[in-house]
C-alpha cells in the first residue's frame, strides 16, 4: 500500500473522496520576485507603470486573485477549497 494518499496499489495517481472529511482554516503563500531593467523600471511612476493596454501592477494584483480562484483548475487533483481572504502584494525593492 502507497503511503501517498493520492497514489493507488499500483503507484498510479487517484482521485481520493474527502466528502466526509472535516472543514479546516488553511493557509498558503507565495512570493515571486521579478527583475526589471532600468529601461522599464524608470517608467514607474507613483505605485504604477501605465501602458497602451493599461496599468501593469493593477493587472497583475487581478491576475493573481484570478489565480488563487482557480487553484483548484490549475493543481492536478487539487479539490476545489472556499477562499476566505485573499491579498496580493506589490512591493518595489530597491
Amino acid at each position: 500500500m502507497s503511503k501517498l494518499s493520492h497514489v493507488d496499489e499500483q503507484n498510479r495517481p487517484t482521485m481520493v473522496d474527502v466528502s466526509a472529511k472535516q472543514a479546516t482554516d488553511r493557509s498558503a503563500h507565495a512570493r515571486a520576485v521579478v527583475h526589471l531593467p532600468v529601461s522599464i523600471a524608470g517608467h514607474i511612476t507613483g505605485d504604477e507603470i501605465e501602458t497602451k493596454k493599461g496599468p501593469v501592477f493593477a493587472t497583475a494584483i487581478i491576475a493573481g486573485v484570478m489565480a488563487a480562484k482557480k487553484t483548484a483548475d490549475l493543481i492536478p487533483m487539487c479539490h476545489p477549497l472556499p477562499l476566505h481572504h485573499l491579498e496580493v502584494r506589490l512591493e518595489r525593492v530597491a
